[in-house]
């Protein structure tokens, strides 16, 4: 028995020491690469700020995105709901998916379309993660966790919240469901990939948010699920405008090309328009702002329309950021409404429609502590509870699955 009791405490000592380390190799390869990743985000941001021609070149950078794809024999649709498909199937991850995204991604924001970051982390990490485990560890179901394990280092290294970006992976495959044996593998990748990202100086976001703006009172929860009901409303919203809008804008304009081409004109009109660029990019000076207490009360609705006509019809980086614009700005105007400080209304706001978009309330409640502290955590938890429960089933991404019914039936 001793001896049998040896053999076993072996391999879970091999077999520990091992994913330490060859997670750890995920991280660091991640980390540096969602460090060049951010770095070349950064200068697109700014040089779009700098030169005020290069938003105008916002169908130009679309044609070389469809052409990009299309000299990758990549169709222009796929992204992170391929990422996650393959994390379900065990299919292979196409290698050129990677180049593809993070090219495209700076073009995105070099010109102006309205879009986040995190879908090119999490196609950059999965592609990398599955290249990886192709030389290390070739077996189907490791391969799954080395695919977590980038998705999550490639998170962790843009946002720097390594326990949000492990959570968030494992569990939003399958709602319902968290794959717990990838537990340990994507926390060393995510906070090895945090470490080396933080070593090359890379920027991460920062949010802000001031102290003392409310006490966990029977009110200030009643005015927490007051915002709940909000977000879900409002991730409803934005889920069924960007299907909507992918669906519509194929429809009407079949060709990769000419649909890029007008959905940059779209954009372009649509700002002229309303003589603003405050809902083209990622828009962080517009949350940083609305965490400050300041918000235009149809910014909402209207990044909303920026971000359907961007990504809509090829333009990629990712729903998540615009998702942060989207429920700040919310939560900064519906909080004057229940008697919310705007600040705290707008930190709100930014946890609970991420958590109505993504079906990831536990993601939610840690991306909360790891980006605004933990002394709001109880009317964090309240948003994210009411907004989980009653923004159905419905998700930003397609093939998102549910173990089990959130309220006890389908919709």
């Amino acid at each position: 028995m001793l001896k049998k009791n040896l053999k076993i405490a072996f391999y879970y000592i091999r077999s520990f020491v091992g994913w330490v380390l060859t997670s750890a190799v995920v991280g660091m390869i991640c980390g540096l690469v969602g460090a060049l990743f951010a770095y070349a985000v950064e200068w697109a941001t700014h040089a779009r700020e700098t030169y005020a021609f290069l938003p105008w070149l916002m169908p130009v950078a679309g044609l070389a995105i469809a052409g990009l794809y299309r000299l990758l024999k990549l169709p222009l649709s796929i992204g992170t709901d391929e990422i996650i498909t393959t994390v379900r199937t065990q299919d292979r991850v196409p290698l050129a998916m990677a180049p593809a995204i993070f090219l495209a991604t700076v073009l995105t924001h070099l010109t102006g379309g309205s879009a986040g970051r995190e879908g090119a982390a999490l196609q950059l990490g999965g592609s990398i993660g599955v290249a990886l485990s192709a030389k290390v560890a070739p077996m189907t179901d490791n391969r799954r966790i080395f695919q977590l394990c980038g998705m999550a280092a490639l998170f962790s290294a843009l946002f720097g919240t390594p326990i949000a970006a492990t959570i968030f992976v494992v569990e939003i495959i399958e709602v319902g469901r968290i794959n717990e044996r990838a537990l340990l593998p994507c926390m060393v990748s995510a906070l090895t990939a945090k470490f080396a990202a933080m070593a090359v100086g890379a920027p991460v976001e920062a949010f802000p948010l001031g102290a003392g703006l409310a006490a966990a009172t029977s009110g200030s929860v009643a005015q927490a699920a007051g915002l709940g009901i909000a977000c879900a409303v409002v991730a409803l919203v934005f889920c069924h405008v960007m299907h909507g809008a992918s669906k519509l804008f194929k429809r009407a304009i079949p060709n990769d090309f000419l649909r890029i081409a007008a959905g940059a004109a779209a954009v372009l009109l649509l700002s002229l328009l309303l003589g603003t660029n405050d809902y083209r990019g990622s828009g962080m000076h517009v949350i940083l702002k609305a965490l400050e207490g300041e918000a235009v009360p149809a910014a909402f609705l209207l990044k909303i329309v920026f971000t359907a006509l961007s990504l809509g019809v090829g333009f990629k980086g990712g729903e998540i950021v615009p998702s942060f614009f989207i429920g700040a700005t919310m939560g900064c105007t519906a909080a004057g409404l229940l008697g919310l400080a705007p600040g705290l209304g707008a930190a709100l706001g930014i946890i609970g429609v991420f958590c109505g978009v993504t079906n990831a309330p536990l993601a939610s409640m840690m991306l909360a502590v790891e980006l605004f502290g933990a002394e709001y955590l109880l009317l964090f938890g309240v948003t994210v509870g009411v907004s989980y429960a009653l923004s159905g089933h419905v998700s930003l991404y397609h093939t998102q699955t549910f173990a089990e019914p959130k309220m006890g039936h389908r919709d």
